[in-house]
């Protein structure tokens, strides 16, 4: 998105100050890290995020609304910081005091560079190694805050002209970080001012993650007009999931000049799978976009109607947060699990009085749900969850018949085949085998000419 808001000598003193200021990457602080697809906290509990954006560069005084930002529910904010390219730096001072901010109203702190925003397109735009160099400069800011940061190296790089070289530029800034000894997650942004309309980061981005030393970089789509029906989000969210890519929302409003972005889908795919977002913004837009506020001057009382609906409304912030778990104390784990962990604490309640059935499931069996996730004029979005019974299973098969009027046009997390309204899904090759009582889900959009039905489903194990 287009924001409207109103060196080689310092280059290597500064290599060999992040050198130092970070120290070497097998010393560094635990903290975020990256592990089948998810995001992972420095206690190893999986945390997605729910939060806005904050123009912290332009409106530095703005210093309260980090907490009223947390009042309101979110768990990370997205700050706006500048390289001095563009606009006026935010030097290691003013980056600590953002850094202390988040910590103090026990916020992730999500730090990007918008200089580089439109690279290729945009006027006196500066490439990722010179955002890199940004970095290096405040490096003593961020050591030792790995638990509480994530470097998101610059938003939205390149515009819709010059971006081949997105997955090259990108790897290169990436691996020069962790040359220095940045330890910390680091997130990319798409081209295209973010909306990857070419699907540039969405082919390259399994490259790009195998570049970083470390496996810890996070992906980073911004949604607009681009994004303006429910299939275009699952599809491009969905095969980052299939390809086990971590990826966020890390932009998108409710309207904007280039189209209408579906804000109820993007809301809604996300809470179903896991899978963080960051509105923009705040406060202070300008240039014809300022219906993007979610306050008035800043005031959290003063919601608009975006930011009703991004705090307030169906799979919203203030109903889907959950804050880190290193602000609350809990045990940390020795290295992030492969599978996600449990939402919620297993239940406390005494064994029950009845005794369990004397006959357990039959081995290698499995059970089926089906969920209807969201539904809009003409179309829904489907869930089927699939448990192992009493023993574990090798691979499984659901089906279920589809009501009149409906029809499925696209899946991930499984392979349909459909036969008139008869659907068989079967697992893929990375969710086929399941523990005794694990679960895997797959999901699809499908077309309906009514209300869609929830049909029964059989599920059969091999």
């Amino acid at each position: 998105m287009r924001k409207r808001l109103s060196v080689a000598g310092v280059a290597l003193l500064t290599v060999l100050a992040a050198v130092f200021a970070f120290g070497q990457p097998a010393h560094a602080a635990a903290g975020f890290s990256v592990s089948n697809g998810k995001l992972y906290d420095a206690n190893g509990n999986e945390f997605i995020m729910r939060g806005v954006n904050h123009a912290h560069t332009w409106y530095p005084q703005q210093t309260s609304s980090f907490a009223n930002i947390k009042a309101l529910g979110a768990n990370t904010v997205r700050v706006v910081l500048a390289s001095g390219d563009r606009w006026a730096k935010n030097d290691t001072a003013d980056v600590a005091n953002v850094i202390s901010l988040c910590k103090a109203n026990k916020l992730i702190c999500v730090l990007e560079v918008h200089d580089t925003t439109g690279y290729g397109e945009q006027s006196g735009a500066i490439t990722l190694d010179r955002a890199v160099d940004y970095w290096l400069s405040i490096s003593s800011a961020l050591a030792g805050q790995e638990k509480y940061v994530i470097v998101n190296i610059g938003n939205e790089p390149y515009g819709n002209q010059g971006y081949a070289t997105w997955a090259t530029d990108s790897a290169n800034a990436i691996k020069r970080l962790r040359a220095a000894g940045l330890a910390h997650t680091i997130m990319v942004d798409a081209p295209n001012w973010g909306q990857d309309w070419s699907f540039t980061m969405r082919d390259n981005a399994a490259s790009v993650f195998a570049a970083d030393p470390q496996k810890n970089t996070v992906f980073s789509i911004h949604m607009y007009g681009v994004f303006d029906t429910a299939a275009e989000i699952s599809d491009y969210l969905g095969r980052f999931r299939t390809a086990k890519l971590p990826i966020v929302v890390g932009e998108f409003g409710f309207d904007h000049s280039d189209g209408n972005p579906d804000e109820d889908a993007i809301l809604s795919y996300t809470q179903a799978n896991g899978i963080g977002y960051l509105g923009w913004s705040w406060s202070g837009n300008g240039g014809g976009v300022e219906y993007l506020d979610m306050t008035t001057n800043f005031n959290p009382a003063a919601l608009t109607t975006w930011g009703q609906r991004i705090f307030n409304g169906a799979n919203g912030i203030k109903a889907t947060s959950k804050e880190a778990s290193v602000y609350s104390g809990v045990t940390p784990t020795t290295a992030p699990p492969t599978t996600a962990p449990p939402t919620t604490p297993p239940p406390t309640t005494p064994p029950p009085t009845t005794p369990p059935p004397t006959t357990p499931p039959a081995t290698g069996g499995c059970t089926a749900t089906y969920t209807i996730i969201g539904q809009w004029q003409g179309g829904f979005q489907g869930e089927v969850k699939v448990t192992a019974g009493s023993a574990a299973v090798n691979g499984w098969t659901a089906k279920w018949t589809l009501g009149s009027g409906q029809s499925i046009s696209q899946a991930w997390n499984a392979t349909l085949t459909s036969s008139g309204s008869n659907v068989t899904a079967t697992n893929v090759s990375y969710n086929g085998k399941l523990g005794a009582g694990a679960s895997t889900s797959f999901g699809f959009i499908g077309s309906s000419t009514g209300t869609p039905a929830v049909p029964a489903v059989t599920c059969t194990a091999s």
